[in-house]
């Protein structure tokens, strides 16, 4: 059994894997800074820099059921190269419309669907690839590199844009997918998706949803998702109101305490994967949960630059190890013939719980102040590791590994 990342990056499918979303995580870094300044650019307004965020959103809500039964029905790696290219030609597209907001807004829209197809089969690809006792591992070092490419390419984004132009940015981006495409191609899956009947999308659909609902443990995991989701979204979006408002820091200072979670988020992986190679141990997928809430608590509590950036080194390691884990043991558990919607159901979940904390956590803190949207933050988590461990107490885990693949 191999459970390092090193190990895992000698076998040649995770590798290929590894290298594809690498190399794609490269370009969104390029691609995300840019498009903020465009539309920034365009709009002068944070109100259009918000409508990005929307033109990520919505697409999920809207095409993930479609996407999750596409992702049983067709093979999966196919399914990735041509959401790869269809995101590779949108990018190369994007300067040549960067003069019009609405444009713009689209090919966002354009991008964000593409991710929606994509990230599912990604989602379903690795558990064929690797063995169980390979996931948090696998997990670690896909979620690692993704976030050390943001923490370091994304300044040089700023540079390429303010000496080049966005033009060039956006190329980066573009051709990163078409890389990423042509290193999957050589992706050989040993496993197939199980035959999936030829009825509507929306009866496959539905499939989805039973199969989550109809699961005590995949039902318990659905319900911390959208908890932690309601809490993420507004605490996330609105530690820059906290910093101001509340720490009484600066601009310069917030950004400090950004890279304070880049390097928890970098490094909590790495140890994690030295910690266990077991996706199903409460602590680990649990535990996350309630650091991020005394997180922020403490955030809403305390002042002072230092304690605060120590208690978001905290939050990026609570919320990396958090999302190997909740990913490798919903992998674990999730039948191969319909892992693909089951992912799809869960960025349903999760997003529509990040766009209602968004309107409502915004709301909350002009009524009563931003303090009380991290008290209830706090709260949430706590309720969505309850939720979890009801389902992980009711679940027996005394499985032995599935068969090599």
């Amino acid at each position: 059994m191999t459970n390092s990342l090193t190990g895992l990056l000698r076998q040649r499918p995770y590798r290929q894997l590894w290298v594809a979303r690498t190399v794609s995580q490269w370009g969104d870094a390029f691609n995300t800074v840019a498009l903020v300044l465009l539309v920034y650019s365009l709009t002068g307004s944070g109100l259009g820099v918000s409508g990005v965020v929307v033109a990520e959103i919505v697409p999920v809500l809207a095409l993930a059921p479609v996407a999750g039964a596409l992702v049983d029905r067709l093979p999966r790696v196919r399914v990735m190269i041509a959401a790869d290219l269809l995101r590779a030609a949108l990018a190369f597209a994007l300067p040549f419309v960067d003069g019009s907001v609405a444009a713009v807004y689209a090919i966002a829209v354009g991008l964000s669907a593409g991710a929606v197809f994509f990230n599912p089969a990604a989602q379903s690809v690795l558990p064929a690839i690797v063995r169980e006792r390979e996931l948090v591992a696998a997990n670690s070092g896909l979620w690692t590199a993704a976030v050390i490419s943001q923490i370091v390419l994304a300044p040089l984004a700023g540079i390429v844009v303010a000496t080049l132009g966005y033009t060039w940015a956006f190329w980066i981006n573009a051709a990163s997918y078409v890389l990423s495409a042509l290193v999957l191609g050589r992706l050989e899956v040993p496993t197939v998706p199980a035959p999936v009947s030829a009825r509507p999308w929306y009866a496959q659909a539905r499939d989805g949803v039973a199969a989550i609902t109809g699961d005590r443990l995949l039902r318990a995991l659905a319900g911390a998702q959208f908890l932690a989701a309601l809490s993420a979204g507004a605490t996330g979006a609105l530690l820059v109101v906290l910093a101001r408002e509340h720490l009484r820091l600066g601009a310069e200072d917030y950004g400090l305490l950004l890279g304070a979670i880049g390097v928890g988020a970098a490094t909590g992986p790495l140890f994690l994967s030295r910690l266990t190679d077991d996706p199903r141990r409460a602590r680990y997928v649990l535990g996350p949960f309630v650091l991020r809430a005394a997180v922020d608590a403490i955030l809403a509590t305390v002042t002072g630059l230092v304690s605060a950036m120590a208690a978001l080194v905290a939050y990026g390691l609570a919320t990396s190890t958090g999302a190997v884990t909740f990913n490798s043991l919903l992998q674990a558990e999730t039948p191969e013939r319909v892992r693909g919607r089951v992912f799809a159901g869960f960025d349903v979940l999760w997003q529509t719980g990040r766009l209602l904390s968004l309107l409502l956590g915004g709301l909350l803190a002009d009524l009563v102040g931003i303090r009380a949207v991290y008290y209830l933050g706090a709260i949430l988590l706590l309720a969505a590791a309850a939720a979890g461990s009801a389902g992980l107490r009711a679940t027996e885990f005394n499985r032995p590994d599935p068969p090599t693949p």
